[in-house]
């Protein structure tokens, strides 16, 4: 653990997916870390990354302005985690990914931090048929309008022990005889690895990242939508059918799917499958790359093994095909 550093980091949606790997990386650099969440009696478990009252939880919600400013009081930087994949309730996608960046921007000024993390997504887009795109884009712009020298982190699917990706389909594939390929599969995606995505938060919090850039994060690995279905499928040792699923129809379905409490499937992310989710060529060109903040990125092999290994029939030591 790295020397007590006398800086306040308010981490908003720290104790989610990427946000406890973030507080983790930010933990050991020695920063005080308050992790600004809507159930701070939930968040207890990340006060072990780090010694004795370096971590505390308050509750936050970006819904009530209020909040964020009381989680903003005394902080010397700003990391915002918070983000929806489908609407519920009153956490609609303009409320949490518009609205909200904007709120905890306007105080971030109006506090004069000036060092402020926004996650957004590749694909964040004012022209997007999807309303999760515009909602990341719309986020960005009032980011950057507030806090000219914020740091704009646009990830593509990111894996890791608690992924939404690849512990969905494998979940899917230990009943299911088949699984949807949505848009023939063809879709390609550049996964990233949790551990580094906190890493590039960390780094950005440090000030190592070009204040007023947007990067975007992709890992050594491009594979189409079936690529990856198949890369779980051989780390699982089952083999299921893969059914093409033409956009048309996967939008169809998925207007019935996304009335369900947990939607498998809605159809604004079918929207999102429409288009690659990858890191663009003048990304690269400019340096605005997790390679370009001096990380060497994570394959997928060398993580999946990791936890997809509960989805074996026979666990952890069962023999895999070769």
């Amino acid at each position: 653990m790295a020397g007590r550093n006398e800086r306040l980091v308010t981490v908003f949606g720290g104790s989610g997916f990427v946000g406890r790997h973030a507080v983790r990386a930010l933990a050991k650099r020695g920063y005080r870390i308050r992790v600004a969440v809507r159930r701070p009696d939930l968040a207890g478990h990340l006060q072990t990354m780090g010694t004795v009252g370096q971590i505390h939880a308050v509750q936050a919600n970006l819904r009530y302005p209020e909040s964020v400013a009381a989680a903003l009081k005394g902080a010397d930087a700003a990391v915002n985690l918070v983000g929806i994949l489908a609407e519920t309730g009153r956490q609609s996608f303009a409320a949490v990914q518009r609205e909200g960046a904007a709120t905890i921007a306007r105080y971030c000024a109006q506090k004069d931090i000036s060092s402020l993390v926004q996650l957004s997504a590749i694909g964040a887009d004012d022209d997007s048929s999807s309303d999760y795109a515009t909602s990341k884009a719309a986020g960005e712009a009032a980011i950057l309008s507030a806090v000219p020298g914020a740091v704009i982190l646009r990830p593509s699917i990111v894996f890791g022990a608690e992924d939404r990706f690849f512990n969905l389909f494998a979940g899917l594939a230990q009943f299911a005889p088949a699984l949807p390929l949505i848009g023939g599969g063809h879709t390609r995606f550049q996964p990233v690895f949790v551990g580094d995505v906190a890493e590039v938060i960390a780094r950005a919090v440090d000030g190592q990242a070009r204040p007023g850039c947007i990067y975007e994060l992709g890992g050594p690995d491009i594979c189409s939508f079936r690529a990856l279905l198949e890369v779980m499928m051989q780390e699982i040792g089952r083999q299921r059918l893969l059914v093409p699923l033409p956009f048309a129809l996967a939008r169809l379905i998925a207007l019935f799917l996304q009335m369900l409490p947990k939607p498998f499937l809605t159809v604004d992310q079918v929207r999102l499958l429409e288009k690659d989710n990858i890191v663009g060529e003048a990304a690269h060109a400019e340096g605005r790359t997790i390679e370009g903040l001096g990380i060497a990125p994570t394959a997928m092999a060398a993580v999946l093994p990791s936890y997809l290994w509960r989805y074996r029939k026979g666990g952890q030591f069962a023999a895999m095909p070769r």
